[in-house]
């Protein structure tokens, strides 16, 4: 069985950084995803087992960095410079397999 779980998140201003952290069972392909109130959950960026991007979504590129560190199966999504509308709760992801959510909330 795949187990993810995931760290960090959590409250910070608008122009701030967060990191989040997601330690799997495993080295898979993985995913961030992210699903606001009221709307469906969006794949924020995606990279494989080597560690380069299969996916960034347009709204983050540039602002989020995605990346793996192999030998402890983790898997980091480092966003910067983040706006309100990136509030949300974030999965990471393998297959069918997703994490617990962790809560980001950036204040204006």
């Amino acid at each position: 069985q795949v187990r993810l779980v995931e760290s960090g998140g959590g409250l910070v201003q608008a122009g701030g950084s967060l990191r989040l952290g997601c330690t799997a069972s495993g080295l898979y392909t993985m995913g961030w995803f992210r699903q606001a109130p009221g709307k469906e959950r969006e794949l924020v960026a995606a990279i494989n087992r080597a560690g380069s991007y299969i996916f960034v979504a347009d709204s983050v590129e540039g602002r989020f960095t995605m990346s793996r560190d192999s030998a402890k199966n983790t898997v980091y999504l480092q966003m910067n410079s983040l706006k309100p509308e990136d509030t949300a709760v974030y999965y990471c992801s393998y297959h069918i397999y997703w994490g617990q959510g962790t809560q980001v909330t950036v204040s204006s």
